[in-house]
């Protein structure tokens, strides 16, 4: 559809979409992935998925949902979104934001300063639903209808209607699932209006009062992790059993002794993995297991349920499951009586325990937590470890994980690490706290049902994809073999996925991986290359 979609739009019901976006739609890249004619088509979606309800978005379906069986029913959960929306601003039901929700309510001057931060519009080519303001209109819109009808002095900036219904509703949570919630577009803001944090508040609001929430972040997250100790499935005594193998593994490509500790009491460090990095890149672990070692830290892995998986999808749609999974995550700590975290390459870990459990982990549950990449800062440079940077004498490129680097502001540790231990590291523009999201936050990298897939990494990681190509540019081609660093399992599994569409590793010789690893592979003592190309 060319014509502008209007906010008040949302609520019209009709089968016509509000803006179709396609493959057609994204813009250009540099050779040899400059012809859109090239480009995967995406997924045709199938039978099933058609008799579910699905938002008349976008031509996108993240999400399904039953189909209420009358009129009646769509009116429950209107009346229950009505409900979740006068929660949102009451202090006893918003204990973690509600002073800056507020504030990014009453703020908003409608500048779209933030339209050009936002790596998603962007990519769209324009896409008036993409726009960060779009959602949060919606939102603030129904919220001086609704639940403020009389306002504040601001209130005179609102103009237009929404009709909350049905199509409403099932619009705006489709839309809430096309934010990777990256909040660039908060510092791009003049005046620090928030539209990442409205989204986030609008997720909470239909998992805590509609139960609607993304089987991947909750059945297969959040519920999955607290039933059986982690949201891959592994029980402790699988992963233990996992360690086993990546420790032999990593024993003999190394020709290092590796044993991974586990359960030890009155350890300095408790390191808590991605437990994704067992499956998916065991390499990770191991590299960190060979690392601290070799530095003569004290540390452990935990076996308690949940205690070794440093994931929590609650951080991205429901305050409720973020309690429940950090509390478990310190009271493994408190049963080891270890002196403190250390979250590992795991951006939403960091952002989860570092930043939002502030407000929960008080009193006799606080317990310092530690960033890896600050720890392995003082490791490279404590002189314990030889290294020999010749051996990572190949271009290197830094991805910046928002909730590590924006939310944090751990810029520098990894950097001067790279520096050191990488002779061709080089910057994506723009990079640090300006950098773009990978296309994956907010808990879209592990989404991928219907027909996202297609959206998440062609249109959510057009931007990241150009990024990469532009770091690389001086050494185009297959020939010459390239590393994008990314500290974070979620920006790695979206990256990966981005490489493989578009076939980087044949294409332009493009690969990806973790901080740690290029650590190992730089190590004097490791005889034999740590990094094999093909492994991702």
């Amino acid at each position: 559809m060319n014509k502008r979609s209007r906010v008040e739009d949302i609520g019209r019901r009709g089968d016509e979409l509000l803006a179709s976006v396609g493959p057609e739609d994204l813009g250009p890249l540099p050779p040899p992935y400059d012809k859109p004619e090239d480009r995967p088509a995406w997924k045709e979606m199938n039978d099933k998925a058609k008799d579910r309800v699905v938002c008349n978005l976008d031509g996108v379906v993240a999400l399904s949902l039953p189909k209420p069986k009358d009129a009646a029913e769509e009116e429950e959960y209107v009346e229950k979104f009505l409900s979740g929306l006068k929660k949102l601003l009451e202090p006893q039901n918003n204990w973690t934001f509600l002073e800056p929700l507020l504030l990014s309510l009453e703020y908003c001057v409608k500048c779209q300063t933030c339209n050009d931060a936002c790596p998603v519009f962007a990519a769209s080519g324009g896409k008036d639903i993409y726009r960060p303001t779009y959602r949060s209109e919606v939102w603030r819109r129904l919220v001086y209808k609704y639940v403020k009808p009389h306002g504040k002095r601001f209130a005179r900036f609102i103009h237009g209607d929404i009709d909350l219904n049905w199509t409403t509703i099932t619009r705006l949570y489709e839309l809430c699932y096309r934010c990777t919630l990256c909040r660039r577009c908060a510092q791009a803001c003049p005046i620090g209006v928030d539209n990442g944090l409205i989204t986030h508040e609008l997720r909470k609001l239909f998992s805590q009062e509609l139960g609607w929430a993304p089987k991947e972040l909750h059945e297969k997250g959040t519920m999955l992790q607290l039933e059986v100790g982690s949201s891959t499935g592994m029980n402790p005594a699988v992963v233990k059993d996992n360690l086993e193998f990546i420790d032999e593994d990593m024993t003999e490509l190394t020709g290092i002794d590796v044993k991974t500790p586990w359960d030890k009491e009155n350890a300095e460090v408790l390191l808590i993995h991605n437990a994704g990095e067992v499956l998916a890149w065991p390499e990770n672990p191991g590299a960190f297991a060979i690392i601290l070692n070799a530095a003569g830290i004290n540390w452990t892995l935990s076996s308690d349920e949940i205690g070794y998986d440093g994931v929590n999808y609650g951080l991205f749609y429901d305050d409720f499951q973020l309690a429940r999974i950090a509390l478990k995550h310190v009271q493994t700590a408190k049963k080891l009586k270890v002196k403190k975290i250390i979250m590992g390459e795991c951006g939403h870990q960091h952002k989860a325990m570092m930043t939002i459990s502030d407000r929960i982990l008080t009193g006799d549950m606080s317990i310092p937590r530690e960033s890896c990449l600050t720890l392995l800062e003082k490791i490279v440079f404590s002189g314990k470890i030889k290294f020999d940077p010749s051996k990572n004498d190949f271009p290197v490129t830094l991805h910046d994980p928002c909730n590590i680097v924006r939310n944090l502001g751990i810029v520098e540790p990894q950097r001067r690490i790279l520096r050191y231990l990488c002779p061709q590291f080089r910057e994506m523009e723009p990079h640090g706290v300006d950098n773009y999201c990978c296309g994956g936050g907010s808990g879209l990298a592990v989404m991928s049902g219907n027909n996202f897939a297609d959206w998440r990494v062609s249109l959510g990681g057009q931007v990241k994809f150009k990024q990469i190509l532009d770091a690389f540019a001086d050494q185009p081609g297959p020939d010459v073999k390239k590393y994008v660093c990314a500290p974070c399992s979620n920006c790695k599994g979206q990256i990966r996925d981005i490489l493989q569409y578009y076939k980087a590793l044949d294409k332009s010789g493009i690969t990806y991986g973790g901080l740690v690893e290029l650590i190992v592979n730089a190590m004097v003592d490791v005889k034999e290359p740590f990094i094999h190309w093909e492994m991702h």
